[in-house]
Formats: structure tokens, C-alpha cells, sequence
């Protein structure tokens, strides 16, 4: 039994080896997928990339933690390359494991899920902070509150379409304070009525009553290119993103729940940190490259930042001069 686990380990690890392959062939063929067939396979791919990588790790290192902050400065002796900012907080406070949206490494903004790889300093972030400058930083935000839009678009009313996410949108021309994700959609003539936008708006504030930690793994390309194959939009462009990396070779992917998705974070350590969130409008939008697509565009708060009115509702389309995809 031993030697066959053994084998079975040797056979994950590379993501190009024919066990790899194998597993990734077995249950998924060249049919086009059903939107709840492609979450179940980028699931399992996720969970079998993130299991190989950790047989890589044949030593346990200590690294030296050094905490700055509240409720006090301490040392914490961590696992290199497995211990988190969150695992970090689990010794100190509780308070610490709710409220912390972020974590700074030797000043760098750290997901709370990423494991640490050297001796640093940390400090934990939250939106209530006296310096929230780094959590206010508009990529942050932008990344965070625009990541539950894709599952907010799988309620009944649209599970007979299927439904391919177009990649980011750049946030430094979005001038209407509102988050946005394109989406071919596959709509038709329909046009959502406002209560089937507040349905798309209770489905994505459910997420934060789930309280699904957002992962983060850096994939090969190889995997990537398996896990996105039914997205077109995104299979164009994993090369171009990888070519940025640091490694070259290399993407970097979230997951909440089923939810998985490109993204260069950093974001927030749960979805419970999602408060106020509305979907407020789908604009058909034309694309130079890849023809109509729909905008969906959509305002939120974090948990700790709530508003008691009211959302304002979005009239006006974000534009394409407003916006320009990456």
C-alpha cells in the first residue's frame, strides 16, 4: 500500500506528467460543458495542482514571524512555505482571524491564505485601520468586491446559458465608483428586469453569510490552460499573463467556494468581509476582438464600512472610453 501511494505521488509530481494528465482527461472529454461541469472540473483541477505542489515540500523549515501591531509585538516560530498570516492570527486573537482583510509582509500587501516563504514582518490590515491607504488602494478593492460577480451569474434564471467571463477590466479609467466584469452572457434580446438584477444582487450577498476563504495558487500555464479551456476569453491570454510573472511560466488564480478565477490580488481573506452588495445594471457592449459582450456592473461596501441607506442604483452605462480591457 505504502509503495502504491508512493507511485501515486511520483505520478503528480509534474503537471505534465502523464498521471496529471490522465486525472485531467478522465471524467472531462471535448463535449462542450455545462456551467456546474466546468465549476467541478477547475475545482478538482485547483485541488489536485494545490496537493501536488505540497508533495514538493519534502522538509519542514521554521521561519521567524515578527508581528507588529495589536494586541501586541511578538515573535511566532511558522512553517516556511505552509503557515499563513492567517494560521499567524489563529495564535494571537480571534479578533485578528475576523476582522483582517490583508496582511502586510515586510511591507508587501499578502493575502491572508498565502502561505509565508521567508523570516519577515507582518502586520494585519482592516477597513477600520487610522492608515487604510492600502486597503483603499483601488486595485485592491476593485479585485475584491468584482470577484463575486461571476457566481451572482448562475441563479436558476440563467442556468440554460452558458456562460463564458471575459477577462479583467482595468480600474484606473473607471470614473463612476462602481465595480464592472465583462461577460458573454449569451443573453439575446433578453434584458434583465430590475428584480432579476436584485435576484443576481441577493445571490452574491449570500456569499458573505458563506464565509468562503479566498485561496490563492500560482498554477503552470499547462494547468491554467486545462482549467480555462471552456473560457476562450481567458485561454487567449494566459500566455500573456505568464509572460509577466515572475518566472515566466506562471499564473496566478483565486478561488472562493467553486469559484475560480485569474487574478493578480491581492484580495480579501473572506467572502464574510462582502457587505452591502448590489448588481445594478448589464450593458451590451461591443468588443473589437471578441464581438458583443455584456458589462455587468454592480456597487458594494465591506462588512466593516456598512451604509444603512440604501445602494444608489446605476442609470448611466460605463462606457467603453470609460473603460479599456487589459
Amino acid at each position: 500500500m505504502a509503495t502504491a501511494i508512493q507511485n501515486a505521488k511520483c505520478l503528480l509530481r509534474s503537471p505534465m506528467s502523464y498521471g496529471f494528465q490522465n486525472f485531467c482527461k478522465r471524467s472531462y472529454s471535448s463535449r462542450k460543458l455545462t456551467n456546474a461541469e466546468v465549476r467541478r472540473k477547475r475545482v478538482e483541477l485547483f485541488d489536485a495542482e494545490k496537493e501536488r505542489q505540497l508533495g514538493l515540500l519534502t522538509r519542514v523549515e521554521k521561519i521567524e514571524v515578527r508581528h507588529k501591531g495589536v494586541p501586541e509585538e511578538c515573535t511566532l516560530i511558522m512553517n516556511k512555505d505552509l503557515s499563513t498570516p492567517f494560521n499567524c492570527a489563529m495564535h494571537m486573537h480571534e479578533l485578528l482571524m475576523t476582522r483582517s482583510a490583508l496582511a502586510l509582509v515586510n511591507g508587501e500587501p499578502w493575502d491572508m491564505h498565502r502561505p509565508l516563504e521567508r523570516d519577515c514582518d507582518l502586520q494585519f490590515l482592516h477597513f477600520q485601520d487610522e492608515d487604510a491607504r492600502v486597503l483603499n488602494n483601488v486595485s485592491l478593492i476593485y479585485n475584491d468586491l468584482k470577484f463575486p460577480l461571476p457566481p451572482s451569474l448562475k441563479p436558476r434564471i440563467l442556468t440554460r446559458i452558458f456562460i463564458n467571463i471575459f477577462f479583467f477590466i482595468s480600474f484606473e479609467s473607471v470614473s463612476s465608483g462602481s465595480f464592472v466584469y465583462d461577460a458573454a452572457l449569451n443573453l439575446g434580446d433578453w434584458k434583465l428586469s430590475q428584480t432579476e438584477l436584485n435576484c443576481l444582487s441577493r445571490i452574491g450577498y449570500r456569499l458573505s453569510f458563506a464565509d468562503l476563504r479566498v485561496q490563492r495558487l500560482t498554477i503552470p500555464v499547462s494547468v491554467a490552460n486545462q482549467m480555462f479551456a471552456d473560457n476562450r476569453f481567458k485561454a487567449e491570454q494566459i500566455s500573456a499573463i505568464a509572460a509577466k510573472s515572475r518566472s515566466g511560466s506562471e499564473v496566478t488564480v483565486y478561488r472562493a467556494g467553486d469559484h475560480i478565477d485569474l487574478s493578480s490580488g491581492p484580495m480579501i481573506a473572506s467572502t464574510a468581509l462582502i457587505g452591502r452588495y448590489s448588481v445594478c445594471a448589464v450593458h451590451d457592449v461591443e468588443s473589437p476582438t471578441f464581438g458583443r459582450l455584456q458589462r455587468v456592473q454592480g456597487l458594494a461596501l465591506p462588512t466593516q464600512l456598512t451604509n444603512k441607506g440604501p445602494l444608489p442604483e446605476l442609470r448611466a452605462p460605463v462606457s467603453q472610453k470609460d473603460v479599456t480591457t487589459l
